[in-house]
């Protein structure tokens, strides 16, 4: 359900690369917005997409990322930042001041509640202090402690999209790959049906959640999902919001095990990359962002939607052709094709 009649703006959303920056930058387009898409890899797909201004940035953990995105932003009279993928959150909170003396828009939490949330080690401390049921986990060095027979998740403890995520049932295997793995945790595995709630949190403390089944996982992505409602799920979500202290847009992920229980894995600073579903399902998640984004009331009565609406997913060939024909990327990086 598209917001009507959208006051334009000139939005970078960055990650386009990625499947929730991409969906983010479709879906502004189609509300009427311009959109700058940026992402550090030449020939990710959403610098593809017709009528965006694409734009090649450094890697979020380059020293050029905070003055090149502000001059970027300058130059390009950008109204709004939002982030499509986990990196850039760090190095644009550090950049919240400049852009802010520059008038560009950036709806995320405070620094404490990002850093809380894209630290899994910190996000289950704060989980775990406010009684919220999560996954038990534990530090390399600890593993003498995991009871035996326990399955195990080994994953990066600053990690994003299902990289360098790896399912174990054996200690021995998890220590291997704690030496593989980045910043390695390794948490308990948890079975049931997994869920993702999107969720938008007014700048009031107001919330609304849309729930979705992840009928069937693939790389850490949803190819099947289904809009679903269950009190108990939704309050848990709820309680995970506060105590993270969000705003602005999230998801949070999660599981209803076999046993009936919810609990909580956790809570990405971003849209997900499912969200399609949720409009589709009748929620106006993404045109609501954008009035939040602006100091504009979010009217949660557009968020509200279908139950029992489905998602089949599958990976779609964007463009092929030869890298000399994208004159217009090469320009943006300021190099020739």
């Amino acid at each position: 359900m598209p917001t009507d009649q959208p006051t334009p703006r000139r939005i970078l959303v960055t990650g386009v690369g990625a499947n929730p920056g991409f969906g983010l930058t479709r879906s502004l387009t189609r509300l009427g917005h311009q959109i700058v898409a940026a992402d550090a890899n030449p020939l990710a797909p959403g610098l593809l997409l017709p009528g965006v201004v694409p734009q090649v940035i450094p890697r979020a953990d380059d020293p050029d990322y905070p003055d090149t995105m502000a001059t970027l932003c300058r130059d390009l009279a950008v109204d709004a930042v939002v982030a499509g993928i986990e990196n850039d959150l760090p190095p644009l909170l550090a950049l919240r001041p400049r852009l802010d003396a520059d008038g560009v828009r950036l709806w995320l939490p405070d620094n404490e509640s990002v850093h809380d949330c894209i630290d899994k080690a910190r996000f289950h401390q704060v989980l775990t202090q406010h009684g919220i049921p999560t996954p038990r986990i534990w530090r390399p060095e600890e593993l003498d402690q995991v009871p035996a027979g326990t399955h195990l998740v080994v994953k990066p403890r600053r990690g994003h999209g299902a990289q360098n995520v790896h399912m174990v049932t054996a200690r021995r295997h998890a220590r291997l790959l704690c030496e593989l793995v980045p910043e390695a945790i390794v948490q308990e595995r948890v079975y049931g049906t997994e869920f993702t709630a999107d969720c938008l949190v007014d700048r009031d403390g107001r919330a609304s959640v849309i729930l979705r089944r992840r009928d069937l996982v693939k790389a850490g992505l949803a190819a099947v999902s289904t809009t679903f409602e269950e009190a108990a799920v939704r309050d848990l979500v709820l309680k995970t919001l506060h105590a993270v202290k969000s705003e602005g847009l999230s998801c949070v992920q999660g599981f209803v095990t076999d046993g009936g229980a919810v609990t909580i894995t956790e809570l990405n600073v971003r849209i997900a990359g499912g969200f399609p579903l949720t409009e589709a399902a009748g929620a106006d998640l993404v045109g609501q962002m954008v009035n939040g984004l602006f100091g504009l009331p979010v009217d949660h009565n557009r968020l509200t939607y279908r139950t029992g609406v489905f998602l089949t997913n599958y990976v779609e060939t964007l463009a092929v052709g030869d890298v000399g024909e994208l004159a217009h990327i090469a320009e943006a990086k300021g190099e020739s094709p």
